[in-house]
Formats: C-alpha cells, sequence, structure tokens
C-alpha cells in the first residue's frame, strides 16, 4: 500500500475514533479537539471579531456548542469545516449582542478604505482578484490584514463569503439581511477591499 495512502487511512480512523469519543462525552476526546483546532478556529473568530477578548470568547462559545451538539455531526463534511462553521456562528452572535445603532453605509467612512476603494485614479498597482491573491501563501496574512479595516457589517459579509465560502443565501441568513441585501454588502465590501490592497500595495509593494 502506498504511504499517502496508508497516512490517510489512519489519519481517518483515528478522527473516527475521536468523534466516538467525543460523542461518549469523553473528557480527554474533548482535550483533544481544543489542542488540536484551538488556533485554527481562533484564526477563525479573529477575522470576524477586532477585539481579542471577543475573538477569545467566541472560540469558548464554540466549544461548548460543539460539546452540546456533537450528536447532530453525521460526518457529511470533514469535522474541521463544521467546527468552523459553528465559530462563525458564535463570532456572528457576539457581533449581534454589541452592535448598536443603525448600519451605516460605506460612504459615511471618512477613511481610505472608502477614499480609494471608489474613487482610485491612474493605473491599478494590484490587478488581481482577491481571492485569488488570498490564495498565495506569501499575502494571505497581508489581505487579512487588509480586511480588518473594513466595517464590521461588511467585514462580516465578506468573510462569510470568500474566506468561508458560505454561499449567498447562506450569508443572507447569517446576517440577518435579505438575499440581494447580502450580494450588495459583499459588492461594496469587496470594492472597498480593492482600494485598500491597491493603496498598500502601492506604498510598500510585497
Amino acid at each position: 500500500m502506498p504511504r499517502a495512502q496508508k497516512q490517510c487511512r489512519t489519519k481517518a480512523g483515528q478522527n473516527e475514533a475521536l468523534l466516538a469519543g467525543l460523542r461518549a462525552r469523553d473528557e480527554s476526546a474533548f482535550e483533544q479537539i481544543v489542542r488540536r483546532y484551538s488556533d485554527k478556529i481562533l484564526a477563525v473568530t479573529r477575522r470576524y471579531l477586532r477585539n481579542e477578548d471577543d475573538a477569545q470568547d467566541a472560540l469558548q462559545d464554540t466549544f461548548l456548542s460543539v460539546f452540546r451538539v456533537i450528536d447532530q455531526f453525521e460526518g457529511n463534511a470533514q469535522l474541521s469545516t463544521w467546527l468552523y462553521r459553528i465559530a462563525s456562528n458564535a463570532a456572528l452572535m457576539k457581533l449581534r449582542t454589541r452592535r448598536r445603532g443603525p448600519e451605516e453605509p460605506l460612504d459615511m467612512h471618512g477613511s481610505e478604505v472608502f477614499t480609494y476603494g471608489t474613487h482610485l485614479d491612474g493605473e491599478a498597482v494590484w490587478k488581481e482578484p482577491v481571492d485569488v491573491l488570498n490564495q498565495r501563501q506569501e499575502t494571505r496574512s497581508f489581505v487579512h490584514d487588509c480586511i480588518t479595516l473594513l466595517p464590521e457589517l461588511y467585514r462580516t459579509a465578506l468573510v462569510l463569503r470568500d474566506i468561508h465560502e458560505f454561499n449567498t443565501q447562506e450569508v443572507a441568513d447569517r446576517l440577518g439581511v435579505s438575499p440581494n441585501a447580502a450580494k450588495l454588502r459583499v459588492h461594496r465590501a469587496r470594492r472597498a477591499l480593492r482600494g485598500v490592497v491597491q493603496t498598500r500595495l502601492a506604498e510598500c509593494p510585497l
């Protein structure tokens, strides 16, 4: 048997054993999942939440939810994918509990994010789509840093659609808006993000 195939089967067996332990409410299984996924889940919650304490709270909420609903995991997706979706929901709940006031349109913000995102003059310094640029390892953290500059509502829509690849209806459901409103929010966020990336690349090329 090829080594890669053997490793794949070994990993699958380990995941099945881990799931069995989780469903049996085995404390060691939960400790293992916390050790294995804490850093990755924290990276997910940080994409939604600028405040580190909030991101850490969402991390804890994620594992609490896993403990409560592990029996609902049917194995149709990878365990990691399921965990990241729970983390996204935990972060969104944190956003909803702290959100105050009406939604602000993009043009209410006087920062470079929207100035350059909507009125960029001259030849574009950056010509690659955001999703393509994001796939390149050497620029991924740069793009994520730029995403954090977006206002909360638009940043959340962009992360849901382009980073975690939820479809439009799923984004709308999680944001509590219509599919058309979700599309518009993602479109505006992408346009603003392009401006941020172009501006920063002009100032300091990668």
